[in-house]
């Protein structure tokens, strides 16, 4: 068997069959001894059959090949009696099991191991490393992981090691190590994609061995290099994604391809989303998986709590997943997990939503309306029901939207209408004006598929009920009075000419006698009266002040007035005798134009009156006479109207409710044809 002298530090094959010689020499064999990089210190020596390749590492090659020897060609040596000092071959065999002892467990703890690595030590080898391979950098790469993963043996921990920081074991690194490691791999920067790959597969390939080494080396080389450049692990991240599935019974190995990569998101909050949502999202249905992406997602968002840097990386297609596995029953996830998930989520929306949420959230509505169903859980309503409402209100274009889904998704408006009717006083304002015009355009519809006779009548009876609840709470609360004001004011106006015109004086009228008797007439007289004494008086007061204020204000500003005076007249002198020419010319031109004016206007004048006398005789036998006869017609119509709605007796109380209806009855009817052509200019503008 293998064994290693403690004295001589040197490595020695025994063959089966054949007993060693009395001194220990291996000189029958024909093989001389190979040097690897460790002897230099007298580290370890060892006999390597095949010469070594460029393409392997002198420590792969020293390392493997010792197992496989241990397990293949390498026997125990037999029993030396005491009386034979000169057979060595026993203390060989102590030495032995010792050694392996120590690699498979050398220190109880990561901490005592790192204490104890001899730093200066590495660094000769990785120089003695460089110096032999100049050309190829990977091999010093897979130097310095291989020296590590031997020096650094400690007990093991779980593959995710959760129990830990996220920065463990790099955290344990001193100082002088981590400047050691971050050199090295700033010179063989090139090949950093590759030697993160080998550590990956060789921590997988350790896995299947029993027992195998611990992997704290190999976790410190990947943890250095995604530290500094995480983009190597998401560059190509659907590889790492069929490895997880072609290990997906293994969940050791899976959980680690899930560390390794994760350790990428420390660094950077998007490269962190894009690992999560690459590798981590896809096996949240996976029982022994779930755990470790949900306790890495919480984990990722409480190391980057400013998550302005993540917009922009979930999308439709990654949020609504998320929004099912958070709220939906029954479904792969534990309860526990479900609930942890569902804490997360908030923090997830406002990433999905991202900077600018008045321009995107119109591409949540369509998927966001679909799952609103009275099935889903009260948890799952309230959210889906808030945040269709938050897109109503922030983006525009969701209306429009809803506008369009509308046909097909009676059931699930029907359930935010009345979501709508509820929460109404928490809706802005400006936005109930856009939503009003909305459910408008419901209503036109409605009653197109209620003439339609469709299957589905009982959902479209719902959601009238629901849009006409909202129009009449929408309309109560917030009348018009601006429109009734006007129409007050017509109406009182046309009332007193036509009182006026039959009675011939105001007096006689209806609405004097009505004034008279109510005292309203005498009172305004009253007013009258003291309002005219009042002013004489004011003017009386006016008259005996002005005059000396006037005489006051004349004495003080008589000698600048003089002063202006006097400086106009200069001025005005002097541009007479410097622009008497232009001022004749312009003289002149207006004597001839006043002239022409003269002779031309009166023909002018008479045939523009001539034309403006027929325009209007042709206004008043076409137009203002056929309204005036229109306008008859309609007044008894009307009168018609309110008997038979009063029932033959014509109340204030019928008027105002008719009135309220007509004028309501009108706006609704404005209000549909202005939705209908704006739902048309937006059809034609889309196509």
């Amino acid at each position: 068997m293998a064994a290693r002298t403690l004295g001589g530090g040197r490595w020695e094959v025994v063959k089966k069959g054949r007993r060693p010689a009395a001194g220990g020499n291996n000189k029958g064999g024909g093989r001389g001894d190979r040097r690897a990089l460790g002897e230099a210190n007298g580290v370890w020596k060892f006999d390597l059959t095949p010469p070594i390749q460029t393409t392997s590492t002198l420590y792969e090659l020293g390392f493997e090949k010792i197992m496989k020897q241990q397990n293949k060609e390498q026997v125990p040596p037999p029993a030396v009696e005491p009386k034979k000092p000169g057979n060595k071959k026993q203390p060989k065999k102590v030495s032995t099991t010792t050694n392996q002892n120590q690699k498979q467990g050398r220190f109880r703890s990561l901490e005592a191991a790192l204490k104890a690595l001899d730093v200066a030590a590495l660094q000769k080898e990785l120089d003695k490393s460089q110096s032999m391979f100049s050309g190829n950098p990977s091999v010093w790469l897979k130097d310095l992981a291989s020296y590590l993963n031997y020096k650094l043996q400690a007990p093991l921990s779980e593959p995710t090691l959760s129990q830990h920081t996220h920065d463990y074991p790099y955290s344990l690194v001193s100082r002088e190590l981590r400047g050691i490691i971050r050199g090295l791999l700033a010179k063989a920067a090139g090949s950093l994609e590759l030697f993160f790959d080998h550590c990956l597969f060789t921590m997988l390939q350790e896995l299947d061995k029993t027992p195998g080494e611990s992997l704290h080396g190999y976790r410190i080389c990947i943890q250095a290099i995604l530290q500094d450049k995480p983009k190597i692990a998401t560059t190509n991240l659907g590889k790492f994604l069929e490895l997880l599935r072609s290990h997906q019974s293994r969940p050791a190995k899976c959980l680690t391809i899930m560390w390794a990569v994760g350790q990428a998101g420390f660094a950077s909050l998007t490269e962190g989303l894009k690992v999560w949502l690459g590798i981590m999202m896809p096996v949240l249905g996976i029982k022994s998986l779930s755990p470790f992406a949900i306790a890495y997602l919480d984990r990722l968002l409480l190391m980057h709590p400013n998550l302005t840097k993540g917009f922009g990386m979930i999308g439709p297609k990654d949020f609504f997943p998320l929004l099912d596995f958070a709220y939906m029953p029954n479904n792969s996830l534990t309860p526990s997990l479900q609930e942890h998930l569902c804490q997360l989520y908030p923090r997830l929306k406002v990433l999905a939503f991202g900077a600018k949420p008045e321009a995107t959230l119109h591409t949540y509505f369509p998927s966001f309306l679909s799952r609103a169903t009275p099935s889903c859980t009260p948890e799952m309503r309230k959210e889906l029901l808030s945040s269709l409402t938050e897109c109503l209100t922030v983006d525009p274009l969701s209306a429009s939207v809803w506008r369009q889904l509308y046909p097909k998704h009676l059931l699930h408006s029907s359930l935010l209408l009345d979501h709508l009717l509820k929460s109404q006083e928490r809706i802005p304002k400006k936005v109930w004006k856009s939503l009003q015009e909305t459910i408008q355009s419901f209503r036109l519809t409605n009653q197109d598929l209620l003439r339609k006779s469709t299957s589905n009548n009982q959902d479209v009876i719902t959601c009238e009920a629901a849009c006409k609840a909202l129009l009449q709470q929408a309309w109560g609360p917030r009348l018009p009075w601006t429109r009734l004001l006007l129409l007050v004011l017509v109406f009182a106006v046309g009332f007193l000419c036509h009182d006026f015109r039959s009675h011939s004086s105001f007096q006689a009228s209806l609405s004097g006698r009505l004034l008279q008797s109510s005292g309203f007439l005498p009172a305004g007289q009253q007013a009258c009266a003291k309002l005219y004494s009042y002013s004489l008086q004011g003017y009386s007061w006016l008259e005996e002040t002005l005059q000396t204020w006037s005489s006051h204000l004349l004495t003080m500003a008589r000698p600048s007035l003089q002063l202006a005076w006097t400086h106009t007249n200069a001025t005005v002198s002097f541009l007479s005798a410097h622009c008497a020419s232009h001022l004749a010319w312009f003289g002149n031109g207006l004597t001839s134009l006043a002239q022409r004016i003269q002779t031309q206007l009166p023909d002018a004048l008479s045939q523009l009156l001539h034309s403006l006398t027929e325009l209007l005789l042709l206004l008043y036998q076409n137009v203002l006479l056929p309204l005036w006869h229109l306008l008859l017609e309609g007044l008894a119509r009307a009168q018609e109207h309110c008997h038979k709605a009063c029932r033959g007796e014509v109340t204030w109380d019928c008027m105002k409710t008719q009135l309220s209806e007509a004028a309501q009855w009108t706006w609704t009817y404005l209000q549909d044809i202005t939705v209908a052509f704006l739902d048309w200019a937006l059809a034609m503008i889309s196509q």
